[in-house]
């Protein structure tokens, strides 16, 4: 078996548009196609042995045991691998039920396809599950234990923490999308514009003097205590000399801890001997240069969490502890309590499993205990300093108890540090009682507070403190999304995507958009080239300033990762025909257009998807779609248009050569036709084609008339504004123009324009993908010679897996079929084809050029235009 290769999809896909965390394994089995699991002497009872947890797979029978049925009564081994790659996820903690396999048109390959929770532990699972099928048909041993801890390993090294994970979850909830900016807590909350970023539990929305304070556990004690906040009696020292000073002054006991030090990282209670004192000091030196000296309070340790500064939650914590029972170790008696499902290593549960350290061993030695020791029955052993959750600590929610003058102090505290988010640590006798300097005392107040300890207490009520913190970034359910606009279809999608988003500028919006020429923002190029993928997409919507979004969505990348959001505001569908065939699997027209329908069927319900009345392919898509409809349609009297129309649909459409929407019976004539720019005078049907779904996406997202008059207007066809799509450049005795025309449709486009061109000779400098099949290239010939009075053959850069030699060949085929006189020049550079045409152009031609690299072919057309415009010097001359 061979794995052909492994794609991720992270959004609305080809396989599922609900399921967007898929991966896809395009797997050639071989041999084994004729050889299906009944017929593999031992096979069931080997899969059995090793992952006997298959047994609740209930497969398309639909009952426990389902999938070893089918197993036994003969399925293929992609199959099999589906469920393997599923069962090892699930047994290593994740979350995955989903999974298809499908056969491709090759006998013997397959797309296994299953769901994931993190997309190492997926692309390992689909090798695993691979690995272990070979060896069991070899009669191999396997032990699937190795995996499933890999697995687990990956699973926690890229799950969200608990804090992190609480707020995506919540906002979830909120229909809020989210995405993540790295591999740690790094996350951002909505689109463009209304974006919020947070890191853990600190938000963007923080400020940074107020957590840099926070940080300085100095300079937050000096600011509690001349705001008459009960703190601690306390200094700052750098050497053994101050800290001996300190002593004198403060007394034991006391406390020492880094200034800038969390988690309980560094910090020494309970001195009482200088001793001590001096290697508290030393702990806390390991992280930070100064040392903070304060009095030990007594009482117990609570955690305040203020949220937008108000008291969400407060926690009663233990330090990580022990209960001898008579005839336990102290060692196995941590053993015990690390086996409570709830603890895990680091952040990855509720509780964190407590770990032997120096700190525990200095609190063994005080009191001539060692790990060896078995603890008196009843006997209560604390191992930690601190009560922090991350040593191994718990917490019991006391929120309901905290007397009404301590949430005023705890929310004064987070306004005097100017804090939305904080945690404030309290060590006082009773929080039902005020504190006072007599009772208790403010400890520290943290920025970036953990939520576990409040999400999931050891004990009372659980709070679902992330709920108040989306709301403090998004209050009232405030828009955390902006309008999104994605375009596919197989031709036309670049310039409806430029034409929308110059409309949406027009009407004052900040906008965004990728096409295949690149990134813009704000009309301002970011990145140049193909940019109609998924990651473009995120660039986007990444942005601040952007407050519309104009995505297309090219088929290339909703195959290799899916789409690059979650739903959209608006979809278009431009046309389908037979382009990029043969290719990733997607053989026939249907196919393709399955591809194309993944845009609209991410559509919000209460959005609009807009559809070309005029292609049977793209109307069918309607019967898959939930959203509303617009349909758009180069003839008034079309009937779907007309039906439509009648049911109070949305519509736009020519009529006596006008633009016009129309919703349900009211009509809105928008402009002449041959009074917009794009459309040439009315001579060119596809940039008439093109303004059409611009324009009801215009009338969706209430542009004014005037504004979408004036765009419409202001959006002249220029390498400026249209690079590559009917680029005219006007030279003293002939036309050239530049056009990105590459596929069957674009010719057929290009052939009724060319038809209203008058000429004296019409050339063409004409190019083929080679990656399109071989009729496909042979009708681009076919047009060629029907368009054309002289043909300059030329080939692309990459020729996409053929000779050149195969391009001219096939290209002259189809030439040759519809003209046999028509005169051919092989010129293979791209720009030295554009030099002949233009050395042997003769007055009135019009030059056509079928663009490779359009922004080196434009720049070097016009690089050509200047020099004949350019002034003579005659003194040069002479």
């Amino acid at each position: 078996m061979e794995i052909v290769n492994i794609k991720v999809m992270r959004g609305p896909n080809y396989w599922s548009g609900y399921r967007k965390k898929l991966i896809v394994m395009k797997l050639d089995i071989g041999e084994w196609e004729q050889r299906p699991t009944d017929i593999i002497d031992g096979f069931g009872k080997a899969l059995k042995r090793v992952l006997p947890s298959l047994q609740s797979h209930r497969c398309s029978i639909g009952e426990e045991g389902g999938f070893f049925e089918r197993v036994k009564q003969g399925t293929w081994l992609g199959h099999v691998i589906e469920h393997i790659a599923l069962e090892l996820q699930t047994l290593a903690g994740m979350e995955c039920g989903y999974g298809r396999t499908r056969s491709t048109n090759t006998s013997g390959v397959y797309h296994v396809v299953f769901s994931y929770t993190s997309e190492r532990a997926g692309i390992y699972a689909a090798k695993a599950a691979v690995n272990l099928v070979e060896k069991l048909i070899n009669n191999e041993p396997y032990s699937v234990v190795e995996d499933i801890q890999e697995l687990k390993r990956l699973y926690n090294r890229d799950k969200l923490g608990p804090s992190t994970y609480s707020i995506v979850a919540e906002a979830e909830r909120r229909n809020i999308p989210y995405t993540r900016l790295n591999s740690n807590s790094l996350i951002m909350l909505g689109q463009g514009c209304n974006q919020k970023i947070i890191c853990s539990s600190v938000a963007s929305t923080s400020s940074s003097i107020a957590v840099n304070m926070a940080s300085d556990k100095e300079d937050t004690r000096n600011l509690l205590a001349k705001n008459y906040i009960p703190v601690p009696k306390g200094t700052l020292v750098y050497d053994i000399t101050e800290l001996e000073e300190a002593i004198n002054e403060i007394g034991f006991p006391i406390v020492t801890k880094p200034i800038n030090g969390n988690h309980g990282r560094g910090i020494t209670t309970r001195i009482n001997t200088i001793e001590q004192a001096i290697n508290g000091f030393y702990e806390a030196k390991k992280v930070s240069r100064s040392v903070i000296v304060e009095k030990f309070i007594k009482g117990n340790d609570y955690r305040f969490l203020v949220i937008n500064y108000k008291l969400v939650a407060v926690a009663k914590r233990t330090p990580a502890m022990v209960v001898g029972n008579g005839f336990s170790t102290i060692s196995e008696l941590i053993d015990a309590t690390n086996k409570d499902e709830r603890r895990g290593n680091g952040h990855e549960k509720e509780l964190t499993k407590i770990k032997i350290d120096a700190g525990t061993e200095a609190i063994l030695a005080e009191k001539n205990l060692t790990i060896n020791t078995v603890l008196p029955f009843g006997d209560v052993l604390y191992l930690k300093d601190t009560a922090n959750i991350s040593s191994g600590g718990t917490a019991e929610d006391v929120t309901d108890l905290v007397h009404p003058s301590n949430i005023f102090m705890a929310e004064r505290i987070a306004r005097l540090m100017n804090l939305d988010i904080c945690g404030i640590d309290i060590m006082a006798e009773d929080v039902a009682e005020p504190i006072t300097n007599q009772n208790g005392a403010i400890i520290e107040v943290n920025a970036g507070p953990g939520l576990r300890m409040h999400l999931s207490p050891t004990e009372g009520t659980a709070r679902n403190v992330a709920e108040p913190l989306v709301e403090m970034l998004f209050p009232n359910n405030a828009e955390s999304r902006i309008p999104l606009v994605a375009v596919t279809g197989t031709n036309g999608k670049t310039t409806v995507t430029r034409l929308i988003a110059h409309l949406a500028q027009t009407a004052g919006h900040h906008t965004g958009y990728t096409s295949t020429d690149g990134i813009y923002i704000d009309g301002n190029p970011i990145l140049k080239g193909d940019c109609s993928g998924p990651a473009s997409a995120a660039v986007v919507l990444r942005d601040p300033l952007v407050d519309f979004a104009v995505l297309e969505c090219a088929r290339g990348g909703i195959l290799r990762s899916g789409l690059g959001f979650d739903n959209c505001n608006i979809s278009i569908v431009t046309n389908i025909t037979d382009d990029h065939l043969g290719l990733n699997d997607i053989d026939t027209i249907h196919q393709l257009a399955r591809v194309k329908a993944v845009v609209p069927q991410s559509t919000f319900d209460h959005g609009y998807a807009i559809l070309n009345a005029d292609d049977d392919l793209v109307f069918r898509i309607k019967r898959t779609l939930d959203c509303n409809i617009a349909l758009f349609s180069m003839d008034a009297n079309n009937p779907r248009i007309i039906n439509h129309c009648r049911e109070g649909g949305l519509a736009a459409f020519i009529e006596n050569n006008r633009f016009v929407i129309s919703k349900g019976e009211w009509k809105t004539t928008i402009a002449e036709v041959s009074q917009v720019p794009l459309t040439f005078s009315g001579t060119c049907e596809f940039m008439i084609k093109n303004i059409l779904p611009a324009l009801l996406t215009a009338s969706i997202s209430n542009f004014s008339l005037e504004a979408i008059s004036a765009g419409l207007q202001s959006f002249i066809p220029s390498p400026e504004m249209t690079p590559g799509r009917m680029n005219h450049f006007k030279f003293k005795d002939f036309i050239l123009m530049v056009d990105y025309a590459h596929n069957t449709s674009g010719y057929e486009h290009l052939e009724k324009y060319m038809n209203q061109v008058q000429a004296t000779q019409k050339t063409g400098v004409v190019s083929a993908t080679g990656d399109r099949r071989d009729e496909d290239v042979r009708s681009i010939g076919r047009y060629a010679g029907l368009m054309f009075d002289k043909i300059i053959l030329k080939h692309d850069r990459d020729n996409r897996g053929r000779t050149k030699e195969q391009l001219t060949t096939l290209l002259m085929e189809g030439i040759r079929e519809v003209n046999l006189n028509v005169e051919v020049t092989i010129v293979s550079d791209e720009t030295e084809a554009i030099q002949y045409a233009i050395d042997s152009a003769k007055p009135g031609e019009f030059i056509f050029v079928c663009a490779d690299d359009i922004p080196n072919t434009l720049a070097y057309v016009q690089q050509q235009l200047d020099f004949e415009n350019a002034p003579i010097d005659l003194g040069a001359v002479i």
